[in-house]
C-alpha cells in the first residue's frame, strides 16, 4: 500500500517519505479501514520533530491519528456486517507505529465509529482529536445556561468546536483570537464576544463583558502562556480546563488559585477514561446525525504533499483543519 512514513525525526521535508509499506491485516477484535482522508494535528508534527523531548517511538512511523474511510475487512470476533461501513477514526497512531497517513489501517473495532451520511470524508477527519478534545473539555466545565465561558484560541481547530459545544449548552461564549478574520470565524461558530488578545487587555475586556464578575470557566489551549491572565479574568469558584500547553512547566499564581477556589482540570484526549469517551462518542454521534455542528477544512492536499501539510499546521496561519486525501488505487 501507499503510505507516508518517517524513520528519523526532523523537519517535514527532510524526514517524511511516501512509498510502499505492507498492507495490514485485521487481528482479533480489529477492523481494517480503507482510508479516504487523514487529518493532520499539531501532535503529529510535534512527535515528528521530537518536541518536548519525545524520542522516535518506533523504528518506522506512519503518522496521524485522525481519518475516515470504509471498513473492508474484519478480524475474529467482529461482526461481518461491519464490512462496507463508513467510519471515522480516533487514536489511529496512538501507542502504535501505523496511523492514518496510508491507504489502509487496522485497529480495534471500537476506534472505527459509524459515520452519518451527512458528514463528508474531509469533515470526518477533523473529529478524532479536535472535536473529541473540545467536547470532553466542555463537558468538564458543567455549563449552565447563561454561564460566561472563555475559550482561549477560539479560531483554532479545538477552540472552534469548543465554542459550538459550549453554545449548545447555553453558555455565553467569549473567545480570544489573534485577528479580525479569526474573530469573524469564532463568531460564526457561536461566540457572543471576541477579544483580540494582541491588541486588547484580555482581563479588562472579560470584566467589561461579564459585568465585572469574570468568566466562570476557561477552555485553555496554552496553559503555560495564559495562566498569568487568570486573576484578571476569572471569578471565584471558576473552573479551568486545560487541553494544551506551550512548555513543560508553568509558573502559577497558586495562592490566588487557592483563595479563589479555582478548579483546575486537564484533558488528554488520547487517554480518556472509557466511560468518558463513550459519553463523548454518544453525544457527538447525535450532534453529527442532527447536522448541529460546523466543520472547517482550510486545506486539502494529496498524501504525496504530506510535508507541506505538516508545515501548514505548524505555521498556524490557516483557519481550520488540514486534511490529506488518500489515493484510492490498488497501490
Amino acid at each position: 500500500m501507499q503510505a507516508a512514513f518517517y524513520t528519523r525525526q526532523g523537519p517535514a521535508a527532510e524526514v517524511l517519505q511516501v512509498g510502499e509499506q505492507p498492507t495490514p491485516q485485521p487481528g482479533a477484535g480489529e477492523v481494517r479501514v480503507r482510508l479516504r482522508t487523514s487529518g493532520v494535528n499539531p501532535s503529529d508534527y510535534k512527535v515528528r520533530k521530537g518536541g518536548f523531548g519525545r524520542a522516535l517511538p518506533y523504528p518506522l512511523v506512519i503518522p496521524q491519528s485522525d481519518g475516515a474511510g470504509v471498513i473492508d475487512a474484519v478480524g475474529e470476533g467482529v461482526a461481518a456486517s461491519r464490512v462496507g461501513e463508513r467510519v471515522w477514526i480516533w487514536n489511529g497512531q496512538w501507542m502504535r507505529p501505523s496511523g492514518t497517513a496510508a491507504q489502509w489501517i487496522a485497529l480495534p473495532a471500537a476506534q472505527a465509529v459509524a459515520l452519518p451520511g451527512s458528514v463528508d470524508d474531509a469533515q470526518a477527519a477533523c473529529l478524532g482529536i479536535p472535536a473529541l478534545t473540545a467536547l470532553h473539555a466542555v463537558r468538564l466545565t458543567n455549563i449552565e445556561p447563561g454561564m460566561p465561558v472563555l475559550v482561549a484560541g477560539g479560531a483554532g481547530s479545538v477552540g472552534h468546536y469548543a465554542i459550538q459545544f459550549a453554545k449548545l449548552r447555553g453558555a455565553t461564549v467569549l473567545a480570544t483570537v489573534s485577528s479580525e478574520e479569526k474573530a469573524a470565524h469564532a463568531r460564526r461558530a457561536g461566540a457572543a464576544h471576541t477579544i483580540l488578545y494582541r491588541d486588547e487587555d484580555v482581563g479588562e475586556r472579560v470584566q467589561q463583558l461579564t459585568g465585572g464578575r469574570g468568566a466562570a470557566a476557561v477552555i485553555e489551549m496554552d496553559f503555560t502562556a495564559n495562566a498569568r491572565l487568570y486573576p484578571a479574568c476569572l471569578r471565584a469558584g471558576a473552573t479551568v480546563v486545560v487541553y494544551g500547553m506551550g512548555q513543560m512547566e508553568a509558573n502559577l499564581p497558586t495562592f490566588w488559585f487557592m483563595r479563589n477556589r479555582i478548579t483546575l482540570k486537564f484533558v488528554y484526549v488520547y487517554e480518556m477514561e472509557a466511560a468518558e469517551r463513550e459519553a463523548c462518542l454518544r453525544e457527538l454521534g447525535t450532534l453529527l446525525r442532527d447536522g448541529a455542528l460546523q466543520h472547517t477544512v482550510a486545506l486539502r492536499l494529496p498524501l504525496a504533499e504530506i510535508a507541506r501539510a505538516h508545515d501548514a499546521v505548524e505555521q498556524g496561519r490557516l483557519i481550520g483543519n488540514v486534511v490529506l486525501d488518500i489515493p484510492q488505487g490498488d497501490h
